[in-house]
């Protein structure tokens, strides 16, 4: 596969990595943008990696609320400095997760908020389904495997595509926003209310 200059440069958007570095790893991972994102963290060269064990304790609690008031929600982002928290840009990104749970109804934060007995089931209801539509037993895991990648994108904020550019997943708008403002990010929790239906995702209140 051929690597763009843009492939590159988006790459090294998100990351903060070298522009070499950046094209080795698209190479080694034949121009998957995620796998690459994932092998320069593993060799330490990510600098949004560098900075994700760093402590995010200022930041901002921002609302809204849509389509006449029937849907309302709240989150909290962290960031590292109150100057940081008062960025326009920074805030410009947690309006977008306001828009972005508003519109999408995430279940979960992250893969990692997913109960495990929750991933199980799903898990078991996409092997019937499979099977039903008579899948050869011996690919059915195969398939599971991807479809419950695809049941992540839908259900959890940071897989998610981003609703003002699909090319982009939550994930990829925060590593290029820690690596242009040049400090830890953290989407914290949020929560969603629509009226008549109570509150939504009560996992995510959690500290």
């Amino acid at each position: 596969m051929t690597i763009s200059a843009e492939m590159v440069k988006e790459l090294r958007t998100i990351t903060g990595a070298g522009m070499m570095d950046c094209k080795k790893a698209l190479v080694e991972t034949g121009g998957d943008k995620e796998k690459a994102i994932n092998l320069l963290r593993e060799k330490g060269l990510s600098s949004a990696a560098k900075r994700s064990g760093r402590i995010a304790s200022q930041g901002i609690v921002d609302s809204y609320i849509h389509l006449g008031g029937k849907v309302g929600v709240l989150v909290e982002v962290n960031c590292e400095t109150d100057f940081v928290g008062k960025n326009e840009q920074f805030r410009t990104f947690v309006r977008d997760i306001c828009l972005q749970v508003a519109a999408t109804n995430p279940a979960y934060l992250s893969k990692e908020d997913v109960p495990e007995d929750a991933i199980e089931n799903e898990k078991e209801i996409l092997r019937k389904q499979a099977l039903h539509e008579g899948k050869p037993e011996k690919i059915v895991e195969k398939i599971v495997s991807g479809r419950i990648e695809k049941y992540f994108q839908e259900n959890c904020l940071l897989e998610q595509s981003f609703v003002k550019d699909q090319d982009l997943t939550i994930n990829d708008l925060l590593k290029e926003l820690i690596s242009v403002i040049g400090e830890n990010i953290v989407v914290r929790r949020f929560v969603r209310f629509e009226m008549g239906e109570g509150l939504e995702s009560p996992e995510t209140c959690l500290s």
